[in-house]
């Protein structure tokens, strides 16, 4: 659709919202927002689609930056611009692609894989299970695939032999505009899955030497921490006078001091508070090893405040659940604590650059970085974040340090209410 016109487009990419199941609400959203698109168009008779003319219509009749959407001088996230830059992406996409790049996993899940697809895709997840991924690691893999799958579906490809290295290099051409990491451990993927086929006589070609080898470049992307102030703005500006508080709390109290990874607090359970020995000890669901750490009194008496006066009653055997009903565990893979990170923070009314992530991941590297500015070893800090090695955790030696110095959080800053 290499010349098609902008009413073409919109009408195109309103049909594949409406295939993909997005919601009434957004569909209607995208429409209006279409609608003022073509007649700014119109009347400068401008009828073929371009990033110069919506980059103009963002400008001129909405105020808005393309390049700008979160300006670091303002308190909270501003979602309002976001959605005409998604609804102008989505015209070029369709133009370039003839497809919309989904970038949530949970739209992927939700749809079905293509029927001539299913037994490749079968023998794959198969391979993932005796291959002993995570249960997290299985799911971000198979959804790669599935991305690529349903792309291929669109374009007519038919069955599993039907796969060319062009449809690939079209596939990955389509998603180019994800961090690079994200386009290299798709590559991974996708390398795993077409040697897979070959071996197993789905594909009569080795697929997986026609794509191309892209590093990612882990060693020398830097962490981009927060600053002690803005942890310690947010983590003492939660009402823990509330059940809702007292949960949140213990959660970032369990990040900011431990530097757990979000699935490993999600799924603590009450059986990992060994109170007798004063540890708790979870088994690692990226690496499946076991991790022993010393129960902290800030963090244990958050834990308690929470299990005694704002846990709902339950047989749960996870100790954060839901404050809504139907009561239970948070899922697997949900965003829920990153959620929970950003209602806190703007709750909190502190003003985090646009370069730092605001997810809790973003957490467990600040405290890994300002462990390494007060001189542990890394060594230390890989047992305490649980990493496999020392060279996962190695990336923080090329952080600046004497910036760190000035982050660093103290831990006796952050103590339990004396009334809880």
């Amino acid at each position: 659709m290499e010349r098609a016109t902008i009413r073409e487009l919109s009408e195109a990419v309103i049909g594949e919202l409406e295939r993909l199941g997005y919601a009434f609400e957004t569909i209607n959203s995208y429409q209006r927002l279409y609608k003022k698109l073509l007649r700014y168009a119109d009347e400068r008779r401008i009828h073929h689609h371009s990033l110069d003319v919506c980059h103009r219509w963002l400008r001129d009749c909405l105020g808005i930056d393309p390049t700008i959407v979160i300006r670091s001088n303002e308190y909270a996230y501003k979602r309002n611009p976001y959605l005409p830059i998604r609804v102008c992406q989505c015209l070029t996409e369709w133009q370039l692609h003839g497809c919309l790049a989904l970038k949530k996993q949970g739209k992927l899940a939700a749809l079905e894989l293509p029927r001539q697809f299913e037994e490749a895709y079968d023998s794959y997840v198969a391979l993932c299970c005796e291959t002993g991924y995570s249960e997290r690691g299985t799911y971000t893999r198979l959804n790669r695939i599935k991305r690529m799958l349903l792309f291929f579906d669109q374009h007519g490809v038919s069955s599993i032999q039907s796969i060319t290295a062009g449809r690939i290099s079209e596939f990955f051409r389509s998603q180019i505009e994800l961090d690079s990491r994200t386009v290299a451990a798709m590559l991974t993927a996708s390398r795993v899955f077409f040697r897979h086929l070959y071996r197993k006589g789905f594909t009569q070609e080795d697929l997986s030497e026609k794509l191309p080898v892209v590093k990612a470049n882990r060693k020398f992307r830097l962490p981009r921490i927060w600053k002690q102030e803005d942890v310690l703005s947010v983590l003492n500006s939660i009402d823990r006078g509330n059940p809702v508080g007292k949960r949140d709390y213990a959660i970032m109290m369990l990040i900011t001091r431990y530097g757990l990874r979000s699935v490993d607090v999600k799924n603590l359970k009450l059986a990992d508070l060994r109170w007798n020995e004063n540890v708790i000890e979870i088994m690692q669901s990226k690496t499946r090893n076991l991790l022993r750490l010393p129960l902290l009194r800030d963090v244990g008496w958050a834990i308690i405040d929470y299990l005694q006066n704002g846990r709902p009653p339950s047989e749960y055997p996870e100790i954060f659940l839901t404050c809504t009903v139907p009561i239970r565990p948070f899922g697997h893979n949900s965003c829920a604590l990153n959620a929970i990170l950003a209602k806190r923070v703007r709750e909190a009314g502190v003003r985090i650059s646009s370069e730092v992530p605001k997810g809790m991941h973003s957490l467990r590297h600040t405290l890994a970085s300002v462990m390494l500015a007060n001189d542990v070893e890394l060594p230390v800090i890989s047992s305490v974040l649980g990493h496999v090695t020392s060279e996962a955790t190695s990336v923080y030696l090329h952080t600046d340090i004497a910036r760190l110095r000035e982050c660093a959080l103290d831990p006796e800053e952050v103590q339990p209410n004396e009334n809880t």
